[in-house]
């Protein structure tokens, strides 16, 4: 750029040097020939004298006029040359290094703020920028999906006052000596936390507030369960302890007859093998939340390991006068998981089974074998849960019929050890229910490492 600018440059310094060089010599010898004429028409160079010195004037005036536009051919050549060597190369060269640094730097940024929109486009967090009139200078989509940001809403008081957030922006900025501001707001059914921070610009002054927004559904149901999970324990162990306390103090302080003592005491021993039942859950939930408890996975036979755990509940069917029967196919390869843990899932299974179908029921077991898993069936006709329970019946302490489950003994932790154990092991349960007519509970479990 610089280098053409110079060429045109001399190029025009050249013709105007030649323009002036030729105009001076042509009206020199202009003016020779205006005189001789003048003399001859006067009659004063009757032997061409004068004419003579006028033509070697002439003569001399071109061959100045060659060596002085040769001359300035020369000057021109050398200005030119000394102008590039010192002057515009060097320019040039540190010109071509500033636009080389310039479109390194642009080259950069364009690449930081690409960098900067993507990660803001992928972030599960929510960004919003606001300057100092509080208008927003930057968001992202999951800011606008979280807090239901339409397109008129672009201020700081149009977006908060509407998701209800009491808070000033001034207040933010001035008030809070440069500290963080924290809100917490429910939006529809997401529970959100706000996070607020002013920014400076370079001349350290304040330049607007950042809003983080961060959806915390899953931490707010995850305390929530924690509290009812406390309570839970507290409430599952208070009864027996209370019962256990309530007669042994009664032993204590009276004599009763044997009769009465057996009496109190298999009450007292129910009760502590209650306690004794929820406490091993506890740990058994306590060793898979930490992961405490490796899984020893082997190659079993699934249909033999079922028939055991008939036989093993066949007294508490017996009992009801139940009739339970299995079905296996011949085609059933083995499984690969924790024997162990898959023999207490079926035994818990089938117990419930067995627990809420009435007298004279009917208990069909089914193991067989579909693509990579092994299944196992189980189909009672007993009383079912209801539809809306069967979305929550893995939860921990969940119960359908809580009075009812806890005069049988149950936990409400039988179902949630169940899916532990199953996931741990590759494996899934699903339950179908109807009630008054019964359950069907399947168990899938892979039959390759």
């Amino acid at each position: 750029m610089l280098k053409k600018t110079k060429n045109k440059i001399i190029l025009i310094f050249f013709i105007i040097g030649i323009l002036a060089i030729a105009a001076i010599g042509i009206a020199y010898i202009q003016m020779l020939h205006n005189a001789g004429t003048i003399i001859e028409a006067d009659g004063l160079d009757n032997n061409g004298q004068i004419a003579e010195i006028i033509n070697s004037l002439t003569n001399k005036t071109i061959m100045i006029l060659i060596t002085a536009t040769l001359t300035f051919i020369a000057v021109v050549g050398m200005i030119s040359f000394i102008i590039s060597k010192f002057i515009v190369q060097p320019v040039d060269s540190t010109v071509n290094k500033m636009t080389n640094e310039l479109e390194d730097k642009l080259s950069e940024v364009s690449k930081q703020r690409n960098q900067m929109e993507t990660i803001l486009l992928h972030m599960t967090d929510g960004i919003i920028a606001f300057n100092m009139q509080g208008q927003i200078i930057l968001i992202n989509p999951e800011a606008r999906r979280l807090l239901k940001i339409s397109p008129e809403d672009n201020s700081f008081d149009d977006i908060f006052k509407k998701s209800g957030v009491d808070i000033n922006m001034e207040k933010i900025i001035y008030l809070e000596n440069w500290t963080s501001t924290e809100e917490r707001v429910k939006v529809e059914d997401t529970y959100i936390h706000i996070f607020f921070a002013p920014f400076k610009n370079e001349n350290n002054t304040p330049a607007g507030v950042i809003a983080v927004i961060q959806d915390i559904t899953e931490h707010v149901k995850l305390d929530n369960m924690r509290k009812e999970f406390v309570a839970d324990v507290s409430h599952e162990l208070k009864t027996p302890i209370t019962s256990i306390m309530g007669y042994s103090e009664t032993l204590l302080e009276s004599e009763y007859d044997k009769e009465i003592q057996d009496k109190f005491l298999n009450v007292i021993a129910t009760e502590a093998r209650r306690m004794d039942k929820l406490v091993k859950d506890l740990l058994t939930l306590s060793k898979y939340d930490n992961a405490k408890d490796r899984t020893k996975k082997e190659s079993f036979d699934l249909g033999e390991l079922v028939k055991r755990a008939q036989d093993k509940l066949a007294i508490e069917a017996i009992k009801k006068n139940q009739n339970v029967s299995c079905f296996v196919t011949a085609d059933v390869p083995p499984v690969y998981a924790d024997k162990y843990d898959i023999e207490r899932v079926v035994l818990n299974i089938l117990s419930n089974s067995i627990k809420y179908t009435k007298e004279e029921g009917e208990i069909k077991i089914y193991v067989g074998f579909v693509h990579n898993d092994a299944y196992i069936k189980i189909i009672d006709n007993g009383i079912g849960i209801p539809e809306e329970d069967l979305s929550r019946i893995f939860e921990r302490f969940y119960r359908v019929d809580k009075a009812r489950t806890r005069e049988m003994g149950g936990s409400g932790l039988g179902l949630s050890i169940a899916k532990e154990i199953l996931d741990k092991n590759g494996g899934n349960i699903d339950i179908k229910s109807v009630v008054g007519e019964g359950t069907e509970v399947v168990i899938r479990i892979p039959t390759k490492q």
